[in-house]
């Protein structure tokens, strides 16, 4: 039963993570992520449905456009297959019920924000109000129950990184706020394991830089800080509650 619904999870991730793609090129641009269709960055013909299968239409076009031949980056097919493993991941990791939705909410919102924030250094309003919508009518439909947790969860995450943002403007902004507050709607308390996680990650490849760059073109050096909160997020998402747990027995 698991095995059948991680495959289902993992195609349904592909498809998805093709849609996201296009939301993650157009939405910081101001353009709809529904119309045009899909179409080649250098010649812009429409894509044909049977050269849109995620993933399997780049290999089997070697990685470039049908008409044009223009290179088409090796950033859409793995955008795609990282979409199918993660929802493949949540699946094997919660099994299959109706709260296994909650997670494969999560980490569809995770995508776009980790490609928008690298790109742009922005995490657009318009997902987080989306993520957090999703979060509570999941929880709602699922485990109403749970709400009230997540909702603190969601404030003292919230809490947490505007505190830091305060204290240190340059290195997070709002969007780091936000994103965190909605990472609490949908780990409850197991976002303190994801911030934890994002903290350290973070430290650690600034560490890297300023190694590489020296102390003082390390610390200017603009470094997006929600790919790190992402990464928090699947850490919080597939072990969070054996981290929390672990912590609560060792320190409670």
């Amino acid at each position: 039963m698991i095995a059948a619904g991680a495959i289902l999870a993992g195609l349904f991730g592909a498809l998805v993570g093709s849609f996201l793609n296009v939301v993650g090129h157009r939405l910081p641009l101001g353009e709809s992520v529904v119309r045009p269709a899909s179409r080649c960055p250098g010649c812009r013909t429409p894509i044909k449905p049977y050269d849109n299968v995620p993933v399997l239409s780049w290999l089997i076009l070697r990685g470039r456009c049908r008409s044009c031949r223009e290179p088409i980056p090796a950033r859409y097919p793995l955008v795609e297959l990282a979409t199918a493993l993660l929802c493949l991941a949540v699946v094997v990791d919660q099994g299959v019920d109706r709260g296994v939705w909650l997670g494969i909410a999560f980490v569809i919102l995770l995508v776009p924000v980790t490609i928008i924030d690298l790109d742009h250094r922005i995490i657009p309003n318009v997902l987080m109000a989306i993520g957090a919508g999703v979060a509570l009518a999941l929880l709602l439909a699922t485990d109403p129950g749970a709400m009230p947790g997540h909702l603190i969860a969601a404030l003292a995450a919230g809490g947490f990184l505007l505190v830091a943002a305060l204290a240190y403007p340059g290195g997070m902004g709002m969007g780091d706020v936000k994103l965190a507050a909605v990472m609490g709607l949908f780990l409850g308390r197991d976002v303190a394991a994801a911030l934890l996680f994002a903290m350290l990650a973070g430290t650690v490849v600034g560490a890297a830089i300023i190694a590489r760059k020296g102390a003082a073109e390390g610390r200017k050096t603009a470094i997006p800080f929600g790919p790190f909160l992402a990464f928090g997020g699947l850490v919080g998402l597939l072990a969070g509650d054996p981290i929390v747990e672990w912590y609560l027995r060792t320190f409670a």
